[in-house]
């Protein structure tokens, strides 16, 4: 995996956390290890795909606290909780609010494994996917009203005589519209600008 791609581990417990590193290195993984939620939260790269393997129970902050500031924050990042004192209302909570995992100590090490390497799989593809769409949303904000306009009927398929009779201007300035869009979208073909378009839900 990228080493660039980050494992934090927040848990009160020093030797919980130097196991936990000695198991997660090997994957090629930069690991980070915090021993409370505030050192996490100053030491937290928010610009790297990553995971965040969380203790539950810790003085003052607790995971849970974390994982509300987290969300609270818009911060997306995959959580995956430990705990020895795990109950089923404690859990549901914390999955409710998007941890991926919640594992009960001591767990199975090639469980957690597996899991990490998923939850930095998937936080590596939302990333992409947050970021292809910033792209086409900045191209979209290029547009005027009325590109805006002719755009969304090319992509529902309409002809430019069709475009020409909904919008009440002639064929030949639906066509200079249609070349700008294109222009702008930097789509080379009306199936690319679906695609971009569908990838912003538009």
């Amino acid at each position: 995996m990228d080493p660039r791609h980050t494992v934090y581990i927040v848990d009160d417990d020093e030797q919980m956390c130097k196991s936990l590193r000695w198991l997660i290195e090997p994957l090629g993984l930069n690991v980070r290890t915090f021993q409370s939620p505030r050192d996490f939260l100053q030491g937290f790269d928010p610009h790297v795909p990553a995971c965040l393997v969380l203790d539950v129970r810790m003085p003052g902050m607790s995971g849970l606290d974390l994982q509300d500031e987290l969300v609270a924050a818009a911060i997306a990042i995959p959580i995956i909780f430990i705990t020895a004192h795990a109950d089923v209302a404690m859990s549901v909570r914390a999955m409710k609010k998007g941890a991926v995992e919640f594992l009960e100590k001591p767990f199975n090490q090639q469980v957690l494994i597996e899991k990490v390497q998923a939850a930095i799989e998937a936080d590596a593809a939302a990333r992409l996917r947050r970021a292809e769409i910033e792209v086409v949303a900045a191209r979209v904000a290029m547009l005027s009203e009325r590109e805006r306009e002719v755009m969304s009927l090319i992509v529902n398929g309409a002809s430019n005589k069709a475009i020409a009779g909904d919008l009440g201007i002639t064929v030949r300035t639906v066509e200079a519209h249609r070349a700008k869009v294109m222009e702008k979208m930097r789509a080379e073909s009306i199936v690319e600008l679906l695609r971009m378009m569908t990838k912003v839900g538009l």
